[in-house]
Parts: structure tokens; C-alpha cells; sequence
């Protein structure tokens, strides 16, 4: 039985404290070390196999050398303010930075701005473009930073110059700031409330820290053996840094009211983690099956992605069902020492007097209207839900004043807005074609066809392969890369067809497209095995499905409203300045679009965001259905259990949600589009978690469900294995005997 096997992990971590907690550190110190040493590689693999982009990108690889593959392109964009690029002066320094810039190591080819499409007609903005082999993909920033300090004459000359290189905005290196110590001090704060000691305070702080030091360090180094996406560590960061401190706040919470009521301080561990770390391990492999999931999306970089931040969640289960045990073994009574006045709770009575006890007898007197009423409030956060515009994010949303966001400016005012997101058309011949001037009248017609798509700007001379075989165009569009005008633009030029030529369409814009399409033929199937699997895990924990479906439901309701969220801020922009987010070019015209204007979100959000979200909701539903089931099994009163469930859980779980949305918020804070968009969904879908969902909606269901949220059939109750967490008489002296607790759920 899982409990006993917990009771005795967490009886063996308290009587050896010290050997555990040595362990652990050692385990936090060698890992970290060991990525310093070794260096933590990261390198986002946005591969789509049997996509038209990934084919485009094959030929452009194999055919044209690794100078044309993506990463391979570095632009120094230049601008002077005073006068025209061509005068001689300027024109003597770019040549300088030029020949500077082909010495430098893997550099093959190197084009001034003075050919044709290398300057833009004012004279004043121009490209110079390098082609790059044999450098390593994974440290573009610091390749992009050695050629841009070559290009240092052009400055002297008083000449603006700032590098582009050709990642995509998910190849950005997610920087770190003041967001986790905020999270932290934001937790601390709140866990100081809570317990109103700071020893007790201290003991979640210090075990989501060490947690999080391992999972980095884990995660750093997977990095030398496999493809490790850049947002990993600031994902796993996030999720482990909330989950991390919520486990641990619920073991130590059960400890210290196992406590007050006077168990020895080692048998208060044993029956804390038998019956709390079993909570924790069940809401954790929620979090996990969830993540996990992202497998499914057909999405390499979300496939890695989701299994990699799950390492985090994996520790913080661990070290809460060792490391928190270990700790409270050592510390013995003196968890409650260095007291502070005014804070902390009044009484330690196991069900001390509660407004959340107070307002589950509430809910559950009137559980039609309530539920009435929760709907439509429910209801009115979501739908602004319907207005979410997915997209692709470029750089003109990046942080003012980045070389990004500068190179981007200056290349659409210079080239145009949809120079920043050329199509790379690339066409497969069927016969050999020799590269003569004028071109062959096949690659002359592929041109015109390519020119007259609508949507198209300018389209560049072909450049055929040295075997003949492959003909690249480079098309600009009129659109800028986040406009979904462009997305249509890839797919009319897709639609050409041509006798003797295979026409494929590669580039950021055609990759963001077929990830978005790939996407959202997946998204169906990943949500379909998250709730399922989820259900499934719950009817492990509970023996009751009713309870496994309905919580499984509550979670996607909760979504609804996180994704209205996310439309209100971003797609409806009405949020979008107050997140620190800059206006595009574009959004300059008048005062209401820069201070309302919208941002896209990118496709493959939405369903990671589901993933993270269904486990992170599921967490508070294991631990409050966890008390509500501990509740009638002592005396098979549903709406009693309900209300008893709901005050007994009420302050630990608004603790721990109050924990979460602080770490989340703080997150919002950091430069990175794709990070403030997870940190407002998240903090949002948890706050409604915690206080409507919580608090409305699950007392009124189960008030009008009755019995029947704990009946199993016989039959399924004899197939499930023994791994309840809420049924184990050990955790509470008044537990219904096995026969009673029998005769509850089996008739509904």
C-alpha cells in the first residue's frame, strides 16, 4: 500500500535527518558546480518532421551549403543619420568592417550593402550580410556579438550599426533577472503569515531552493547529451519554485497540527507524509501526465520542452517527501521557534473556526443558485476567450532599445515591414539546369510565378545549387512576420505548381506556419489523453469516478477563464502596456494605440500553457478532495464533509495559491513575450482555481452529487489497486473502519 510505503520513507528520512539533508545539498552543491565547469548547452531544435518547411530547409541544407541554413545568416544593419551610405567616407569605413569581418573564424562569405537589394532607397539603411560554416548553432549570441564588434570602423565613422542575426524569437536567450528573488520574498512573506513562525517559514523556502538547484543542474547538464530549448531553466524555474514551496507548505502544515494536538514529533513525520506526501505525490504525477502529454503535439521543441521542465516537478516531489521529513525530524518542536506577533494562525484546532468552513455551509444550503450564479461568472472570464488571436511574435514586440528590436525597426523602415520574414521558396528540379545568364526559362518562370503571388513585394534573383538540381528564391513579403496575412502569403505560394519543379517554402514564417497547423491538429489529442490520464490518476487516489471526471471537467473550466485572461491583455491589448510590453512600430500612430494595442501569441502557447495549467490546477483538487473524503468517511455526511473539507484546507491551499500567483506575477516582469504570457495565464487560472473554483463551484456540485461522488462500483473497486491516499486510518484516530468506509461507497 502506498501509504505504508510513504509512512516508512518519511519515518526513515526523520530518525536519519542529518544523512538526508547531507545528501541533498551535496546532490544541490556537485550539480551546480558541475554545470559551471561543463557549462549548461542549450540548443532549440524547431525542426517539424514531414512538414513543407522542413523539407525546404533539407534542400536549402544539402543543396546550398550551411551558409543558407537557418542560424547560418548573421545581418550588421546599418544606419546613418547624417548622410548616404554611398558617400566616400562612410563608404571606406563599411569596406574596412567588411574585410575586418571575413577573417573572422567560419565566416565563408561576406556581402556589402552596395549590391542590388543591399541598400535601401534613402541611401541611409544598409545590410551587411555574413554567411557562416562549421560554427556552433548553439552560441549564436556570441558568434552575432564577434561580428558585430568587427564592424566596429563603421561606428567610428559615426555610422550605426547593429546585428540581426536569423533565429527565430523561440532561439532567443531567455536572460535572468530579479524575478525569482522576488518570487522567493513574495513566498516568504506569505508562508510568515501563514505560520507566523519564521523556522517554520524557512523549511518550504529551503526545500524548493534545493529542489530547484538540483532540477537546473539535472537539466544543465541533459543539455551535453540532448537537445535542450533555451526556456527550459526559466520554465522549470517557474514551475518548480511554486510547486516546490506549495508541496512542502502542505507537509508542514499537517506536521504542525499533528503537533498541537500532541503526537511525538517522529510519528507526526510518519503519518504526515503517509497521508499529506501522498497527496503530494499524486497532484505531482498530475503535473507530470500533463507534460508529458506535449509528446503528442508533434512539436519537437514542445516535446522537449515539456519533459524537461517535468525533471523539476520530480524533485520537488522528491525532496518533499524526504527533505521536508528530514528536516522535521531535526528540528523536533522547535519548527514553531522565533515566533513573530500578530501573525499566524489564532487556534491550532484541527477544525478551528474558518470562513472557508463558514462558506462551505453556505454553498452547500444553496448549491442550485450557487452554481447558477458561479457559472455565469465563470462564464463571463472566458469569453473574452474567443477573441484570442494566435500568431507568430517577432521582434518588433521585443524590449525597446534591444539590437533586436532596433535591427528590426530599421530594416522595415529601410526594406520594408515583411523584409524581416523573407519566404525562402525553394524548387526541387526534375532535371539538372545549368546556371547561364539569362537563367533557364524553367527557373525564369518559377520566378514570375513566385512574383505574381499576391502578397508578394519583391522576389531576388534565383541561385541555382552547383549541381543544377535546386533553385532558391528569396521572396519578401508585404506583411510583417507576426501578420497573419503572411502565413496566407507562404501558403499561395505553396499552392504553385509548376511542370518539372516541386515548389517547397521554408523560412521563419513558413516554420511558424506548419507549427501552428501541426499544432492544431494535435491539440484535440493532447488534451483528450491530459484529461483522461488525469481522471485515471484520480480514480487511483479517490476510488471514485464520478469525483475523477467532475474534477477533470472543473480544470478545463478553469482554463476558460485563464485563456480570457491572456485575450484581454494581449489579443485585446488591454493589458498589454501594464506587462511591460513595448508597441511594434506600427502601434505608434496615436495615443490609444500605444497605450491599447495588441500582441500576438504564438500557436504552440495555448496547448503548453493547457498542459502546465491542468496539472498546476489539479494539485489544490487533489489536496481538497483529499480532506473532503477524510471527512465522510468519518461519518458519511456529504455536505458536513464538504464544509469540514473546505475549513480544514482553506487557509494551507489560500497560503499556497497566494505562494503561486506571487511567483507568477514576479515572472511577468521578465523581458521575454513568451514568459510574460505565462506568467499572466498562469497566475490568473490559479487565482480562479483557488477562490471560484474552489470556494463555489466544487462544494456546490458535490453538495447536489450526495453520495454519489464517492460510489464505486463494486466491481471497479476490486480492480483498482490500493493507492488511496484519503483512506488509511493511521492519519486520523476517528477514521471509519474498513467495513463502514465499504458500505459508504458502494451504493450511491
Amino acid at each position: 500500500m502506498m501509504t505504508t510505503l510513504l509512512a516508512g520513507l518519511g519515518g526513515w528520512c526523520a530518525r536519519h535527518g542529518k544523512a538526508v539533508l547531507a545528501l541533498w545539498v551535496l546532490a544541490a552543491v556537485g550539480l551546480t558546480a558541475a554545470t559551471v565547469l561543463l557549462g549548461t548547452p542549450t540548443s532549440n531544435n524547431v525542426s517539424i518532421p514531414d512538414t513543407d518547411a522542413q523539407r525546404a530547409h533539407d534542400l536549402m541544407r544539402d543543396g546550398f551549403g550551411p551558409g543558407y541554413d537557418p542560424g547560418g545568416t548573421v545581418q550588421i544593419v546599418l544606419y546613418a543619420e547624417d548622410g548616404p551610405l554611398t558617400d566616400e567616407p562612410r563608404r571606406e569605413a563599411v569596406e574596412e568592417a567588411v574585410d575586418a569581418i571575413a577573417e573572422l573564424p567560419h565566416v565563408v562569405e561576406v556581402q556589402d550593402p552596395y549590391r542590388i537589394g543591399g541598400i535601401a532607397s534613402s541611401l541611409r539603411i544598409g545590410l551587411i550580410t555574413v554567411r557562416l560554416q562549421g560554427h556552433d548553432s548553439s552560441k549564436q549570441a556570441e558568434t552575432t556579438e564577434k561580428l558585430s564588434q568587427a564592424a566596429e570602423p563603421v561606428r567610428r565613422a559615426g555610422i550605426e550599426a547593429v546585428p540581426a542575426d536569423s533565429s527565430t524569437p523561440a532561439d532567443k536567450e531567455i536572460k535572468t533577472g530579479p524575478s525569482e528573488i522576488i518570487g522567493v520574498v513574495c513566498a516568504l512573506l506569505v508562508l510568515l503569515f501563514a505560520f507566523g513562525t519564521l523556522v517554520a517559514a524557512m523549511i518550504p523556502i529551503f526545500t524548493a531552493l534545493v529542489s530547484i538547484a538540483v532540477g537546473l543542474g539535472v537539466i544543465g547538464l541533459l543539455g551535453h547529451v540532448v537537445d535542450v530549448p533555451k526556456q527550459a531553466s526559466i520554465m522549470a524555474t517557474m514551475i518548480g519554485l511554486g510547486v516546490g514551496i506549495d508541496y512542502a507548505l502542505f507537509l508542514l502544515s499537517r506536521h504542525r497540527k499533528l503537533l498541537a494536538a500532541g503526537v511525538p514529533v517522529h510519528e507526526a513525520v510518519r503519518r504526515t507524509v503517509a497521508g499529506s506526501g501522498g497527496a503530494v505525490v499524486f497532484a505531482g504525477g498530475t503535473v507530470m501526465i500533463a507534460l508529458s502529454a506535449l509528446m503528442l503535439a508533434g512539436f519537437p521543441l514542445l516535446r522537449t520542452l515539456g519533459w524537461i521542465t517535468g525533471i523539476s516537478v520530480v524533485f520537488a516531489v522528491l525532496t518533499a517527501i524526504t527533505l521536508v521529513p528530514a528536516q522535521l525530524g531535526l528540528l523536533g518542536h522547535r519548527v514553531n521557534a522565533l515566533r513573530l506577533p500578530l501573525v499566524g494562525p489564532r487556534t491550532r484546532g484541527e477544525h478551528a473556526a474558518s470562513g472557508w468552513a463558514s462558506l462551505g455551509r453556505w454553498v452547500s444550503a444553496r448549491p442550485w443558485r450557487v452554481l447558477a450564479g458561479t457559472v455565469v461568472v465563470l462564464g463571463a472570464l472566458a469569453a473574452p476567450a474567443l477573441a484570442l488571436d494566435l500568431g507568430s511574435l517577432d521582434d518588433g514586440y521585443a524590449d525597446e532599445g534591444t539590437p533586436a528590436r532596433r535591427a528590426y525597426e530599421l530594416m522595415a523602415t529601410g526594406f520594408g515591414p515583411g523584409f524581416n520574414g523573407p519566404l525562402v521558396v525553394v524548387g526541387a528540379l526534375d532535371r539538372p539546369v545549368a546556371d547561364t545568364t539569362p537563367a533557364d526559362p524553367l527557373v525564369q518562370v518559377l520566378q514570375q510565378r513566385v512574383a505574381q503571388v499576391d502578397g508578394v513585394a519583391h522576389v531576388a534573383t534565383p541561385k541555382l545549387n552547383e549541381a543544377g538540381t535546386a533553385v532558391l528564391i528569396q521572396a519578401i513579403p508585404e506583411y510583417a512576420p507576426s501578420d497573419d496575412r503572411a502565413a496566407e502569403v507562404v501558403r499561395a505560394v505553396r499552392t504553385i505548381e509548376l511542370p518539372g519543379v516541386d515548389v517547397h517554402v521554408g523560412g521563419e514564417v513558413a516554420g511558424l506556419t506548419d507549427a501552428a497547423d501541426r499544432i492544431s491538429e494535435r491539440t484535440p489529442l493532447v488534451i483528450g489523453v491530459v484529461v483522461l490520464l488525469s481522471a485515471f490518476l484520480l480514480l487511483l487516489a479517490f476510488r471514485a469516478p464520478v469525483v475523477a471526471i467532475k474534477a477533470a471537467v472543473m480544470n478545463l473550466v478553469s482554463l476558460g477563464a485563464a485563456f480570457g485572461a491572456l485575450a484581454l491583455v494581449f489579443s485585446l491589448g488591454l493589458g498589454s502596456r501594464l506587462v511591460g510590453m513595448d508597441p511594434p512600430p506600427s502601434a505608434s500612430a496615436s495615443y490609444v494605440e500605444v497605450l491599447f494595442f495588441s500582441v500576438p501569441i504564438d500557436g504552440y502557447v495555448p496547448v503548453m500553457l493547457f498542459a502546465v495549467l491542468f496539472g498546476l490546477s489539479m494539485d489544490y483538487e487533489v489536496f481538497l478532495l483529499t480532506s473532503v473524503r477524510q471527512a465522510y468517511l468519518r461519518h458519511g455526511d456529504n455536505r458536513r464533509a464538504v464544509a469540514e473539507g473546505l475549513g480544514s484546507t482553506g487557509r494551507v491551499i489560500t497560503s499556497a495559491a497566494l505562494i503561486m500567483v506571487a511567483v507568477f506575477v514576479a515572472f511577468i516582469a521578465y523581458p521575454d513575450p513568451l514568459v510574460k504570457v505565462f506568467g499572466v495565464g498562469l497566475a490568473v487560472a490559479i487565482a480562479v482555481d483557488a477562490t471560484i473554483i474552489r470556494g463555489f463551484l466544487v462544494p456546490a456540485t458535490m453538495a447536489l452529487l450526495g453520495r454519489l461522488n464517492w460510489w464505486c462500483p463494486r466491481w471497479l473497486d476490486r480492480l483498482i489497486p490500493p493507492l488511496s491516499v484519503a483512506e488509511h486510518a493511521e492519519d486520523d484516530d476517528d477514521q471509519a473502519p474498513p467495513e463502514r468506509a465499504r458500505e459508504l461507497v458502494a451504493t450511491p
